[in-house]
Order: C-alpha cells, then sequence, then structure tokens
C-alpha cells in the first residue's frame, strides 16, 4: 500500500497482510501475547488506508476468539 503525504506518494510504504473486499484490514501474528503496539500498527494502515474496521489476529492462542482485537477508526 502506498504511503501519501499531501501531494508527495512513496510507492515503498505498508504490507497488509490482507484486504478483505477493499474494507477490512486484517494484520495476522503468530506471538505469545499482542501489545499496544500491534493495536497501533492496525490503526496505522486503518488512517493511511482511510478503511475504518481492521482486525488483530494472534494465531499463538488455544482459542481463537482469545487472539482476535477490533480495531476501529
Amino acid at each position: 500500500m502506498p504511503v501519501a503525504y499531501g501531494d508527495i506518494r512513496v510507492d515503498v510504504g505498508l504490507r497488509l497482510d490482507l484486504l478483505v473486499d477493499d474494507l477490512v484490514v486484517i494484520e495476522i501474528k503468530a506471538i505469545d501475547a499482542l501489545a499496544s503496539i500491534h493495536t497501533a500498527q492496525v490503526a496505522t494502515y486503518l488512517r493511511f488506508s482511510g478503511r475504518r474496521l481492521g482486525y488483530l489476529i494472534n494465531f499463538n492462542t488455544t482459542l481463537i476468539k482469545n487472539g482476535l482485537r477490533r480495531v476501529v477508526r
């Protein structure tokens, strides 16, 4: 995803893990615990892409619902 700042556009920008139906940003992790920096990463992706909804999914949990975090801008 390119990054734009004013009239300047940089094509080597951010790399989204998944973009579902051009609406929902999904960031996938496999770590011991989610931290606030991971939520901030998804929020940054939402801000730069102009999307409003994102999910942060950690697959390193016993139940997937314990590793799911919804981020709304």
